[in-house]
């Protein structure tokens, strides 16, 4: 049965034992924006705890989710299906609620616990009639983001990252008074997982990201989770490469360009994170000299910042290990283009990183990210038509451990040397056979220098 089939099956069953089952929060609130949410939260108004989990026993096999909170599941499902509840604040962090159901809790105080007024919604399922407590419709029509109620809004100070990720994803402005009242709140106490979850949803879901981050800023609050955000403002550039402004203004604008480019990519998490993180390097490198900008080596002198950065949102190892390798490298793929450089240079570059296409769109995001000479220049033809050949290089027979042991080699410690070495040969095209001739002759010369040593 479909989620919606299955949704109107348990509300007539509500029905028939007094009570009312209504769409909530996003799905009623993206339907009538006019686009699809695949998540569909139910709340169960007028009947009991037991009897709710006795519909849901006969409809299927029920998943107790959090069952003193009256929240469940069905297998095979995704529905939400929650029942009224209240919460009273224990402490600061996001989870430090007490929570109490109450099915007989009226639709207006339901509704009041929500964070945004176009997330207090709520739809009859068999009737389709919206009610709407709190002015929700005539802000999603303005595009506003308008906090329900000020004492339970700034219980959860996670709310403050919601706005800038909702402001993000549909583009909507943040009434002002909400504005004020999130630049009070204090988000030190959240957890970090909490933090990222709202990030990726606007590094992956806004079509603009940089709204999140100018939200964040307009909110006063980048110092807590994004203070390497916040020290790009005003720091100055070239102004012959970057007319568009400061660093701060470029990021932003490489954000918004990524953007464009990140459904081409495997990992497109990975490469908004590189497109924020690119230019923190300029925090440590920026100097005048002779009346000149310059940030030289930023991509490398960033390393640590952008790694301090992302260990404070993430704890996955390889993420941060691939996007520290496009922040590392991400200068060359226009310089190397620029210069019409040999294949063995970019071959040596696409080899650097493990994944080559997102090297290339986060170069050309920070040069389009940018309003200056050449900044409309792409170079996409160049490096994809090289990224062709360096993976025909890859796909040739090549020179592997087994074939040096075929050859006679015994495994030790200068058994990496050669291998590097046969790697180097790899990259500049080198036949296998010729390469391993080179290598074994390599293999000689490193056999008779430690004799002679």
């Amino acid at each position: 049965m479909e989620d919606l089939e299955l949704s109107k099956a348990i509300a007539v069953e509500v029905e028939k034992n007094g009570g009312t089952a209504y769409y909530v929060g996003g799905f009623v609130r993206d339907k009538l924006r006019g686009t699809e949410n695949k998540d569909i939260d139910i709340e169960i108004h007028g009947i009991s705890p037991t009897t709710l989990e006795y519909i849901l026993d006969s409809l299927g096999e029920r998943i107790s989710m959090g069952e003193s909170f009256g929240v469940y599941s069905l297998k095979g499902s995704a529905l939400d299906i929650a029942m009224p509840r209240s919460e009273k604040l224990r402490g600061r962090g996001h989870k430090d609620f007490d929570v109490f159901v109450d099915p007989f809790l009226s639709t207006k105080k339901a509704a009041k616990r929500r964070d945004f007024t176009i997330n207090t919604l709520m739809q009859n399922v068999l009737t389709g009639e919206i009610i709407d407590e709190f002015g929700g419709i005539s802000d999603l029509q303005d595009k506003i983001l308008r906090y329900v109620d000020k004492d339970s809004f700034v219980e959860d100070p996670l709310r403050v990252l919601r706005a800038a990720q909702f402001a993000a994803r549909f583009e909507f402005n943040i009434a002002n008074d909400t504005i004020d009242l999130c630049s009070t709140m204090d988000l030190s106490q959240l957890a970090r997982e909490r933090i990222e979850t709202e990030l990726k949803k606007a590094l992956l879901k806004a079509k603009k990201p940089s709204i999140f981050f100018e939200s964040l800023r307009t909110m006063k609050q980048l110092k807590i989770w994004f203070p390497e955000c916040e020290k790009l403002i005003g720091i100055k550039q070239n102004p012959n490469f970057h007319a568009e402004g400061d660093v701060w203004t470029h990021t932003m604008m490489t954000l918004d360009v990524a953007a464009e480019f990140r459904d081409r990519v495997k990992n497109p998490y990975a490469l908004m994170l590189a497109a924020l993180t690119h230019d923190f390097g300029k925090i440590v490198t920026t100097e005048e000299i002779n009346g000149v900008i310059h940030a030289y080596a930023h991509e490398k002198e960033g390393l640590p910042l952008a790694e301090q950065f992302l260990r404070r949102i993430t704890s996955e190892n390889k993420l941060i290990s691939q996007v520290l390798e496009l922040v590392s490298e991400h200068m060359k793929p226009n310089l190397l283009a620029e210069r019409n450089a040999k294949i063995k240079s970019t071959n040596k570059m696409f080899d650097s990183v493990a994944e080559p296409e997102s090297l290339i769109y986060l170069a050309l995001s920070d040069k389009l990210g940018q309003r200056g000479e050449g900044a409309d220049i792409s170079n996409e033809e160049f490096l994809f038509e090289r990224l062709k050949i360096y993976r025909e290089f890859m796909s040739r027979p090549y020179v592997m451990g087994r074939d040096l042991i075929n050859a006679g080699l015994q495994p030790g410690e200068s058994f990496t040397k050669l291998l590097d070495y046969a790697h180097k040969m790899r990259l500049a095209g080198v036949d296998k056979e010729i390469a391993l001739k080179h290598i074994l002759a390599y293999a000689t010369q490193i056999s008779k220098n430690k004799t002679i040593t």
